[in-house]
């Protein structure tokens, strides 16, 4: 990890030197704030135009970038390339605050403004001890179904339960059940449902072996049921057409599904019997980071800006116009976001969700379970010699990093 962090931080301090010597900021250039981001155009557009309404004076100019986080390596701290702030979810948080183009919230927002967030959220902006990132929303995985085929006495409150109702109603082109089994974010519901997880904190992977092996062996009856093919579009196509009469999506596939008028119901995570511990999806939270940068030589303007998006209005605003749900639980306290169920289903789940670990390490371990799965799942590998292996070269992979 020493020589991978090294050679990121040695980059991340030359491209910030870029930035030194400019001398003072303008009134003009210091209230204006560029913020990258990849997020669909109504959510952005909610954002841009609180802000209008809220901060008029200062000049936000928010642009997507379809490769954002790349870019970001590439520009660093350089001021005439890269942005002030970024909208992104948490889980690069890590990369960057080690390469040191990241600021940490401290002395940008008040002390005990963060006191109203959901402790989820917060854990998911945490790196270190220090919050890197100011929650505006997040995602987590839901149990979806299709009214017309599962009847709402019939969701399972169980994996059992879901077993027994994909045996009954899997056959001739129909499936009781799909999900994207062989993807290393959702299987982790099942890992983190039998108590096991991809990789903890200090960068160990799989630290319940016998967890993770555990549950990969109990998934395989379900994956049986289920067709070999599980990519997003070929699961997403299953639900949408009436093919499948449940599902574990997020909130993304919720227009598709109520654009092909699907009477959609939305359900809490079935039960692992062996272990009585649910479903466990990761959640992703999106929220805004500021540039070590734009910390220095803007503060004035990132704590303006900081400042309106703690304002529950944003959140609540979100919710309404795109179903996100909201990181501030002061949102939660508006009648228009209790009555949304989607919104409403993923505030349950954020009580049980484990927000994706934000260490560098982990984005080796999406290959190495990726692989994981694709060896037991699709081309029937044994699932302990299989294990040994990812476990194996995540160890190796890992130590090259040091």
């Amino acid at each position: 990890m020493k020589r991978f962090l090294s050679i990121l931080l040695v980059f991340g301090l030359l491209l910030g030197l870029c930035g030194c010597g400019n001398g003072q900021l303008g009134p003009a250039e210091a209230n204006k704030l560029v913020i990258w981001h990849d997020k669909e155009e109504a959510v952005i557009a909610t954002i841009e135009n609180y802000l209008k309404t809220t901060v008029p004076e200062l000049e936000i100019v928010f642009e997507k970038k379809a490769s954002l986080t790349d870019s970001l390596k590439l520009v660093g701290n350089d001021p005439t390339a890269a942005p002030d702030m970024f909208i992104f979810a948490h889980d690069k948080i890590g990369v960057f605050a080690e390469m040191g183009i990241l600021a940490s919230m401290e002395g940008l927002v008040e002390e005990g403004t963060l006191d109203n967030y959901l402790p989820m959220t917060l854990s998911a902006a945490t790196y270190k001890d220090s919050v890197y990132q100011l929650p505006l929303y997040f995602e987590t995985l839901l149990f979806m179904y299709n009214r017309r085929y599962m009847q709402d006495d019939e969701v399972p409150s169980t994996t059992s339960e879901l077993l027994a109702y994909m045996e009954k109603n899997t056959g001739r082109g129909r499936y009781g059940f799909v999900e994207q089994h062989s993807t290393a974010y959702y299987s982790a519901a099942w890992i983190h449902g039998f108590g096991g997880s991809i990789i903890d904190e200090a960068g160990v992977p799989f630290p319940d072996a016998q967890a993770v092996q555990d549950a990969l062996s109990y998934h395989l009856q379900f994956v049986a049921l289920m067709p070999g093919e599980t990519e997003y579009n070929t699961v997403n196509t299953l639900f949408l057409e009436g093919k499948a009469d449940a599902t574990i999506g997020g909130p993304w596939m919720v227009p598709s599904a109520r654009a092909a008028e699907i009477d959609l119901g939305i359900a809490a995570m079935p039960i692992v019997d062996e272990t009585n511990t649910a479903l466990a999806p990761y959640s992703g939270v999106q929220g805004i980071h500021v540039l070590t940068y734009a910390a220095q030589n803007k503060t004035d303007a990132v704590k303006q800006l900081l400042a309106a998006l703690t304002n529950p209005t944003i959140g609540i605003d979100l919710a309404l116009s795109s179903g996100c749900a909201p990181a501030n639980s002061l949102c939660y306290e508006d009648e228009r976001v209790v009555k949304d169920e989607m919104v409403q289903a993923m505030r349950t789940t954020a009580e049980i969700a484990i927000p994706m670990p934000n260490i560098p390490e982990m984005d080796v371990m999406w290959t190495v379970v990726g692989n994981l799965l694709t060896d037991v799942n699709l081309s029937g590998k044994d699932v302990n010699s299989s294990f040994q292996d990812a476990l194996s070269k995540a160890e190796e992979l890992i130590d090259a990093m040091k």
